[in-house]
């Protein structure tokens, strides 16, 4: 497909505050040699989020042990870990002065609990050194291991999340390696385990999805108990990644929107540019205040 944007992909490109944020923000994240999946994975919100001085911190470097088609994040059999992570993570968070912080993390298949003491002493380093109010993390399947999973939920984060990332028909194709009913069942295992927190997923468009199938893979989440949703639009990295197959009008997007509403899922993000953790701590406070807390 023809990869030129459509105007409303175009116009959406939001525009930074100002340079110097920007770069205040690459030389805290340089300084501590830290990853973000802003650059890692070519965010097209990566200069807005940067300018606000927010980032969303990648652990466990910046080479995966998957080959998922559409990411732009480097394969590695094993990369190396580094056991520093978590206090640089925290140090970044304190000089960015963050109220709300976002960790993600590569798939790491080659460790035994695929890095989950890693993600969880990264959580506990930003309570301990930090007065970060809220963290949110969204982590790899670790192949449906309840111990690893449960290291994190122990952690003392607020929100758990792990992306669908595309309907189940793709999922052989998009995310090989892994399992489109795994992903569900880990969703619903961290209601199960950790009632209080809240559980977070997304899917992109674009792939050649039909419409029926993104409203079943929003059933899918509603049945796992889920409490945010956020669906963009797929944006190819570079010319290796997997082709875009349809670039969705506004129209689609507001209309998935209103189908999730329908079915009772009261807190769902749906445009070209929304990203899983773009605007997180918005989000979260808007579903904070329809609590009433």
């Amino acid at each position: 497909m023809d990869q030129r944007f459509p105007e409303h992909i175009k116009n959406g490109i939001l525009r930074i505050k100002t340079k110097k944020d920007v770069f205040e923000t690459f030389r805290i994240i340089k300084e501590k040699g830290l990853h973000t999946v802003c650059s890692s994975s070519r965010c097209p919100n990566l200069n807005l989020c940067f300018s606000n001085k927010t980032a969303t911190f990648l652990l466990l470097g910046d080479k995966c042990t998957r080959q998922c088609p559409f990411c732009n994040i480097g394969f590695e059999e094993k990369p190396p870990v580094d056991q520093l992570e978590p206090e640089k993570i925290a140090y970044a968070v304190k000089s960015l002065k963050l109220n709300h912080t976002v960790i993600t993390m590569v798939t790491r298949d080659d460790l035994d609990d695929g890095g989950a003491a890693l993600v969880a002493q990264t959580v506990r380093s930003i309570r301990q050194a930090t007065n970060c109010r809220t963290i949110e993390v969204l982590t790899s399947d670790f192949k449906g291991n309840k111990d690893s999973i449960t290291k994190v939920l122990d952690s003392g984060i607020d929100i758990f999340g792990h992306n669908l990332e595309t309907v189940e028909r793709l999922y052989s194709v998009i995310r090989p390696g892994s399992s489109y009913k795994m992903s569900l069942n880990i969703l619903k295992e961290v209601k199960e385990i950790k009632p209080a927190i809240m559980t977070k997923s997304g899917i992109m468009v674009g792939f050649g999805e039909r419409k029926k199938e993104v409203f079943q893979a929003i059933d899918d989440l509603a049945n796992s108990s889920i409490d945010f949703i956020t669906i963009g639009q797929y944006l190819r990295p570079s010319v290796s990644n997997t082709e875009v197959k349809e670039y969705l009008p506004l129209d689609t997007f507001l209309e998935y929107r209103k189908y999730a509403g329908r079915i009772g899922i009261k807190h769902i993000v749906s445009a070209p540019l929304v990203r899983s953790s773009f605007g997180a701590e918005k989000f979260y406070n808007k579903v904070n205040h329809d609590r009433g807390i």
